[in-house]
């Protein structure tokens, strides 16, 4: 991704063909557990039935889903789930469908786990390697993702923006390419943890970010991966207070 489509970035994904309709049902359905690990997937008719697709876009849909671990097909057995070591966590699909079938504490520990080692890295290396501009727009989203006179949708794609472009700007490109981990554990934990009657949020999250962007702009990668770290663990205690909430619901 370059630095120039971070404005453009969304927290709605739209389907736009059938085979990513399928993919994603179909992904959904594997993660929610309605095929469960092992079991055989329906045959192709049943499927091109359930779906109204042609044979073609099905099977277009299996060798997604095959990509991303989650299916295996053999001669004389069928396509089955496989076991989920396999599958891969940090494509931003999988992670999606986490979310969207519920998850757990120890989901989200794992993940934040994951976050709170590559970001704080990104954040460092920001701060060698952003430019004067990164910064202004980096203060830029901190300033947005406080602002409580926004709804939710505008504030979470202010953080998106925020924590991709800060990615961008630490100029490692095996970093870069966990942007869709990030885009969609951003997208979910922030959707699980909001909550529009937290009062005063807003200038908590604001000062929180901005210390990150202060440091940037010191040229300071200690600072800079401190207080990423402390913006991470703050996420990771909002998160598990929502998924507590939802149990509770429940």
């Amino acid at each position: 991704m370059r630095k120039d489509e971070v404005r453009d970035l969304r927290v709605v994904i739209n389907l736009r063909t059938s085979h990513a309709r399928v993919v994603d049902q179909l992904g959904l359905a594997i993660v929610g557990g309605r095929f469960q690990v092992g079991e055989p997937l329906p045959g192709d008719s049943e499927l091109e039935s359930e779906f109204g697709v042609s044979r073609s876009v099905l099977r277009e849909a299996m060798k997604t889903l095959t990509a991303k671990g989650l299916v295996v097909a053999k001669s004389r057995v069928g396509t089955r789930v496989t076991e989920r070591c396999h599958w891969n966590l940090i494509d931003e699909d999988v992670l999606r469908w986490h979310f969207r079938s519920g998850v757990t504490r120890d989901f989200i520990n794992h993940l934040y786990d994951v976050r709170l080692v590559f970001e704080p890295a990104s954040a460092a290396y920001a701060a060698l390697r952003s430019t004067p501009e990164d910064c202004a727009e980096l203060r830029r989203y901190a300033d947005l993702l406080g602002d409580n006179a926004l709804d939710w949708k505008s504030q979470a794609e202010a953080d998106l923006r925020f924590h991709v472009l800060l990615t961008l700007a630490g100029a490692n490109p095996f970093l870069e390419s966990m942007i869709g981990f990030l885009r969609a554990s951003l997208d979910g934990a922030f959707t699980l943890a909001f909550d529009p009657n937290l009062s005063g949020r807003g200038e908590r999250i604001t000062e929180t970010h901005l210390a990150i962007v202060e440091a940037i702009e010191n040229r300071d990668p200690d600072a800079a991966r401190a207080a990423t770290e402390k913006v991470v663990e703050l996420g990771r205690i909002a998160a598990l207070k929502a998924v507590d909430a939802s149990a509770i619901r429940t």
